[in-house]
């Protein structure tokens, strides 16, 4: 379904076309960088995959990157490199591939020192004449790889890896630090952020450079400003020596000529309460603009001030050529969570539209300052909704209505509300809007094509001390309330949408040795526990045992005064749905769009994928929830999966209209590539499913014009 008609494409979008074809290379055959380019624009050259032939698409090859079809094992969110005909790919825990990319016969693998079912989005790749590195986060470390064999190379850090925490002025053995998605190439660097815990204690989310050769760190670039640097100010006195976060894990892009590297970062720690971090929070929720040489700030502007709601900067920006005010200009777009795109000058972060300062209403939680206002460009218009009005209330039956009616009453739902004990409506929710699958970037017409999910979501604060009153388990609930909280909640029922099982009644269900060795090793999106010591392990899990007993309400009532003071967390990650599980709000609850950047309009706006069984019950197409992201191809095309109904999509880039779509073996939350061998044009995805309670796998799955 395509809401709306196409607009007009404006002069200036013929312009741009005119200059983009004069400029056009020869095809590139190759995937050769995360998201196809260090401009991150999703784009190929490739053309014959078209809109003429794309419905005879089929199958080419399939791969399971942990061998075996039908196990269940996570989930895959890689974009992953084609290079000289071999693909570069990795497995839900962490296993480095290489595959002949024309038939998907594996040549080589490699497993991380400390495997575990984690995140890896891509890669890093350096060549010089006949030396190359493949660059891989893998767990705590960033390896070189030899991509000829897999093998690490022995002159980079310590048998080929450099440890992550190491270098951030903490003690490394006591952080979490990870690469979840890679940073990019300049010259004999590799420039790579940080993926750190979101409560306390965080690492600091410094942004580094490694020598590629030696894996010595060439530059920090500190994005929790210590004295004497740039933003400061915006901080309370030593902030950098004990908050951490406003780390960039979504990625980064280069443009290698002017030599500056574009950096998004995230929210600081923790999210959702900043009582002890007053002040806007410079570098976090920025886009910075870093000299890839030396680290150097050129220039910043933070989309989110003194964030209260995980709005971290999701993917990295784009780097395009627009027609503005009749110049021609090289400009750098970020897309955002909350549906905003936000569009400078590349050189000099001037703003290509307007921003303005919106007020923003103030926090009723004690020792919390929000910001009074917030920064909304007034182009692009927001590509999702941004309200979440009456009317918009979902109607796919009345039980769904009235269930959903009665907690939409009772939340705040302003825009920019602050988190609150009642509940705070947070649309788009914490996964978008934009996430980290990123927009795709047409050069020869200044088209941004970005997909968006319309799933709000409930943010309720707690003060932890309701957590439990026995004074012997006091440390035990405050160390749950730092490190667990988030994940299980404040009554241990866990997130059946994500990856976080429930608590609740564990002693029926896992001894508590095994819960022990499971706490030191990690597991999944748990890091290793380790650093708590023999006396806070046994104190948490003294009260996560004894959690289920009946609460003493009059050991409550006589705590001293300085005890009950407020210690707010929030109570997890909540999606506001129905009792069906369906989201609150009307459909559609996903969207794809094409925006024309020269003018900062939509040009049009299609409903991305479909709910089968309301479907057969006689609803039209509603869309779904979405992860991973497009690929635009100069034949027309473009390529998503993302949907929460396992389809794998093609849609004219032109009108928006669906050409073609097929059934994944599980969901394909990543970002396809393409690439051609010997004279056959691939389209590529990880299809490994395990999002939105979805099936795992393990598959990656290669397409192909059969003759």
């Amino acid at each position: 379904m395509i809401l709306g008609k196409p607009r007009c494409l404006s002069l200036a979008l013929g312009l741009t076309a005119l200059l983009a074809g004069a400029q056009a290379t020869a095809q590139d055959s190759n995937w050769s960088a995360y998201l196809g380019g260090a401009d991150s624009g999703q784009y190929s050259t490739l053309d014959q995959i078209n809109t003429e032939n794309v419905s005879k698409l089929s199958v080419a090859w399939r791969y399971s990157s942990e061998g075996a079809d039908e196990k269940k094992v996570g989930q895959i969110q890689c974009n992953p490199l084609v290079i000289d005909g071999v693909l570069y790919g990795v497995s839900p825990f962490m296993k480095v591939f290489a595959l002949n990319a024309a038939t998907g016969e594996e040549k080589w693998t490699f497993t991380a020192d400390e495997p575990k079912k984690s995140v890896c989005r891509g890669f890093g790749w350096w060549a010089d004449g006949t030396q190359r590195r493949l660059l891989y986060g893998g767990g705590p470390f960033l390896y070189a790889l030899d991509p000829d064999t897999g093998k690490p190379v022995e002159g980079f850090g310590d048998g080929g890896k450099v440890r992550l925490s190491e270098g951030l002025g903490r003690d490394p053995e006591k952080i979490y630090a990870e690469s979840s998605s890679p940073g990019v190439v300049y010259k004999d660097l590799y420039i790579i952020g940080l993926r750190t815990m979101e409560s306390h204690p965080a690492a600091p989310g410094h942004i580094r450079a490694y020598n590629v050769h030696t894996g010595a760190i060439a530059w920090t670039f500190h994005t929790i400003p210590q004295p004497g640097e740039f933003g400061y100010d915006t901080w309370p006195a030593g902030a950098h020596e004990f908050t951490g976060g406003a780390n960039s894990w979504a990625g980064m892009s280069l443009d290698a000529e002017r030599g500056m590297v574009y950096v998004p970062t995230g929210a600081a720690a923790f999210d959702f309460y900043g009582g002890d971090r007053h002040g806007d929070n410079l570098f976090a929720n920025t886009l910075l603009a870093l000299d890839a040489g030396t680290g150097e700030r050129k220039w910043h502007f933070q989309t989110v001030h003194h964030d209260l709601w995980d709005r971290d900067l999701p993917a990295p920006p784009n780097l395009l050529t627009v027609e503005h005010d009749g110049k021609t200009i090289d400009a750098v777009a970020q897309i955002t969570k909350s549906a905003l795109v936000f569009l400078f000058d590349r050189e000099t972060g001037e703003p290509l539209f307007p921003i303005e300062e919106v007020p923003a209403p103030a926090s009723d939680l004690e020792g919390e300052l929000a910001a009074k206002t917030q920064p909304v460009p007034t182009k692009p218009e927001a590509f999702s909704r941004s309200t979440f009005d009456f009317n918009d209330i979902t109607d796919i039956t009345p039980e769904s209505r009235e269930m959903v009616m009665k907690r939409w009453e009772v939340i705040r739902r302003e825009r920019f509300g602050p988190p609150s004990r009642e509940g705070t409506l947070v649309f788009p929710g914490y996964d978008g809007g934009g996430e980290w699958g990123g927009a795709a970037v047409d050069p020869e017409t200044g088209l941004l094509y970005i997909n968006a999910s319309e799933m709000p979501w409930i943010l309720t604060m707690v003060d932890i001390n309701q957590l439990g009153s026995d004074p012997a388990l006091r440390e035990g609930a405050m160390i749950y309330a730092k490190q667990c909280l988030f994940c299980h909640g404040v009554e241990r029922e866990g997130n059946p949408f994500s990856m976080y099982p429930p608590l609740k009644g564990i002693s029926e269900r896992l001894k508590r040795e095994d819960a022990e060795a499971l706490m030191l090793a990690g597991k999944g999106f748990m890091p290793s526990f380790k650093n708590l010591g023999e006396k806070g392990m046994k104190n948490i899990l003294d009260y996560i045992y004894a959690a289920d007993a009946p609460r003493d309400e009059k050991a409550d009532d006589e705590k001293p005064e300085a005890d009950k003071k407020p210690i707010f967390r929030h109570t997890g990650w909540n999606r506001f749905v129905d009792h069906l599980g369906y989201p609150a709000i009307k459909p559609p609850w996903g969207t794809l769009n094409a925006i024309d950047m020269n003018t900062g309009e939509i040009v049009w706006k299609s409903v991305l994928g479909d709910t089968p069984r309301l479907r057969e019950e006689g609803h039209e197409q509603t869309g779904t929830e979405n992860y991973g992201g497009p690929l635009v191809t100069k034949g027309g095309v473009i390529f998503i999966g993302a949907t929460k109904d396992e389809m794998f999509h093609a849609y004219d880039k032109k009108s928006g209209k669906l050409l073609w779509e097929t059934k994944l073996p599980a969901g394909g939350y990543a970002t396809p590539a393409t690439y051609m061998v010997d004279g056959v044009q691939y389209v590529v995805t990880a299809a490994a499913g395990g999002k939105m309670g979805t099936d795992e796998g393990d598959a990656y799955v290669a397409f192909r014009i059969e003759n």
